[in-house]
């Protein structure tokens, strides 16, 4: 179980850090990945380790592959549309696009 934490904590840690240091916007969402990826395996690794009895993390799990996928795709689009009007992808971007 400590193994798996362990991974879990090092994804998230990698992936928060990509987060705040990155400016590139495909950067930013694949550290997004990672964080995701980090809770999934959070989940699943508690489900088996303490609640032998259901499938409540898988059932988290899934959702949050889900939500990843429509993140991804929706992040996709917001980067081809920023990418065409601004010609760059850099996050510096969306400060243009708040007002």
């Amino acid at each position: 179980m400590v193994y798996f934490l362990t991974l879990a904590a090092l994804l998230f840690t990698i992936g928060l850090f990509g987060v705040i240091t990155r400016r590139n916007t495909i950067g930013i969402l694949m550290s997004l990945e990672l964080m995701f990826n980090a809770a999934t395996i959070n989940f699943v690794t508690f489900n088996k380790y303490v609640m032998n009895d259901g499938l409540t993390g898988q059932i988290f799990g899934i959702f949050i592959i889900v939500v990843a996928a429509a993140e991804a795709t929706i992040g996709l689009a917001l980067v081809l549309l920023i990418y065409r009007n601004w010609r760059g992808i850099a996050s510096d971007n969306f400060e243009t696009m708040k007002g």
